[in-house]
Order: structure tokens, then sequence, then C-alpha cells
């Protein structure tokens, strides 16, 4: 399994890095360090474009050999050109095959303790594979391993693989998994909001469904909880749940995206405002259902 890490010599980057540690630390990966430099280079007077490009690649792999990866993890380094960082990794992310792709969430943007930036915005806007993004301050937790995956999950399009995929993710990593039902949220259920006990017992029936479906899949020494979520706002519900450092949040791309393509919905984005823990986005239909092992 291979994780590509969005870096930059900046605190958000080694965040991210520190959380890709941590991924592959407990799924058994590699890391593939990626910093994107800019192609334009209008701006270079004094210098010939193989020179220009010479000097930042050389930069670029100082920055890289700075970004502080444990040890005991395989990690490489790339330096690639692009006009668009996104874009850049995108592109290292399908010529490298990686499974998923690792960014640190501080910079402009969103509030509260990921405050995306551009971005990290426009990855959660594009990518074909799933993307974690480490909130700020990742960095400096000592948690080596990802303690517990919690799965948030409604019923429209994309639900079941989002199950599917963090089935896949507690059998490889050997973590607890926690079901979170968020279908007393969801506006799609609008009308049964009068009826307060109708609501309820659809969440509740939703919440056992996934439950049976998880334990079918998983070993029986992999622990699989199941909660449903109630509460006047989406952050006002996903904050009475019980988080610890180790954990990690899984949510699915919304119902607008493009067909292998992420979007991130309301209540993620939500989510992301209130919680301090890392969020992996995973896209709508990014794996056949025959590749689910």
């Amino acid at each position: 399994m291979k994780l590509v890490v969005g870096y930059l010599a900046t605190p958000g980057g080694a965040d991210a890095v520190a959380l890709g540690a941590r991924l592959a630390r407990t799924l058994g990966a590699e890391l593939d360090l990626c910093i994107v430099l800019p192609a334009d280079r209008g701006g270079v007077a004094r210098l010939s474009v193989g020179d220009f490009d010479d000097l930042l690649t050389e930069q670029a792999q100082n920055w890289l050999k700075e970004a502080a990866v444990p040890d005991d993890i395989v990690a490489r380094s790339h330096v690639t050109f692009d006009d668009s960082f996104a874009d850049g990794l995108i592109k290292e992310v399908a010529r490298l095959e990686a499974d998923a792709l690792v960014v640190g969430g501080a910079g402009g943007g969103l509030a509260g303790p990921f405050s995306l930036g551009s971005v990290v915005n426009e990855l959660l806007h594009s990518s074909p594979v799933p993307v974690a993004v480490a909130p700020r301050g990742t960095r400096h937790s000592d948690v080596k391993r990802v303690r517990e995956v919690t799965c948030a999950l409604g019923e429209r399009q994309g639900a079941d693989l989002l199950l599917r995929t963090a089935v896949r993710f507690a059998k490889a990593a050997g973590t607890p998994l926690r079901l979170v039902s968020l279908v007393a949220l969801d506006p799609t259920f609008g009308h049964l909001r009068g009826d307060a006990e109708a609501v309820r017992e659809r969440a509740m029936a939703h919440a056992q469904h996934t439950l049976e479906v998880a334990k079918a899949a998983l070993p029986e020494e992999i622990p699989v909880t199941s909660v449903v979520v109630e509460g006047s706002t989406v952050e006002d519900a996903v904050s009475k749940l019980d988080w610890r450092d180790g954990d990690l949040l899984m949510v699915g791309s919304s119902r607008l995206s493009a067909p292998k393509r992420l979007f991130l919905g309301s209540t993620a984005a939500k989510m992301l405002r209130v919680l301090d823990v890392p969020m992996m986005v995973v896209p709508r239909d990014q794996l056949d259902p025959a590749e689910v092992g």
C-alpha cells in the first residue's frame, strides 16, 4: 500500500507527515512525500530555465530531507513541476498508483482546527482517491497508530462503498470500528422531522443494519460498535461523541461529486469545523465492488 503525502516546509506539511506516518504504521504502508513546484518561470530573468529548475529542485530536496519521517517508516521523496499544486499531487497519485493522499489542514479557509487552505479545499473536491486531512497540531501528538476508526454513514449514494472501505481499513489495521448513523440529521428525510419517533426508528434501523454488515465482514476479535447521533445541528451532534487522540473519522464524498472524484459535502464540512481528529474523505465510487475483500 502506498500513501502520497502532499508536503510543504510548513507546520501544515509537518502535520501531514505525522499523520502519514501514523497511517503507514497502522496499515503497513509506504510513504511517498511529494513537493509540487510552480511550473511558471516567467519571473526569472537572470537564470536559464534549466538552472532555475535545478535550484528549485535542490531546495525542495533539502526541504524533504528535513521532513522528519520516523525511522521505522519506508519513505521516498519526489519533486515535480505543475501550474497547480493540487493537480500536481493528483498526477503524482496516478503515477505512483497510490491508495490515498495525506495533507495538512492548516492554512486559510474554514474555521477550527483544520482551517483548510485553497489547495486542500481543491483536493477535497477533485481527488480520485481518499484524502486524509491532518488537523493543526498533529505533529505534536505522540500517538503512533490509529486507535479507532469512526465511520459516519447516511443513506445517500455511496454509503455502501464508504462502509466497505471502513471495514477494509479496520480489517487491515486491526483497529476497532465505530459506526455513526447520520440518518436523523439527513435533510433528505425532512418530511419525517415532524415525527421525532419516526426519525429515531429509522435511524436505529439504519444503525442496526450497518452494524450487522460490518460484523459479518470483520473477524470476531475486531470490535464493532454502532451509535445514532442526534442534535439540533450536525456540529452539535458529532460534538456529543467521545473523541480521543488517535481516532480517525471516515466520511463519504457528496452525491454531487463526479464519478471517481471527491466533493466535500455540507455535513462533512460542518464536522471539519468542530472536530479535532483526522478526517478521511472517500470518493463515492472509488472502488469497484470486486476489489473489496
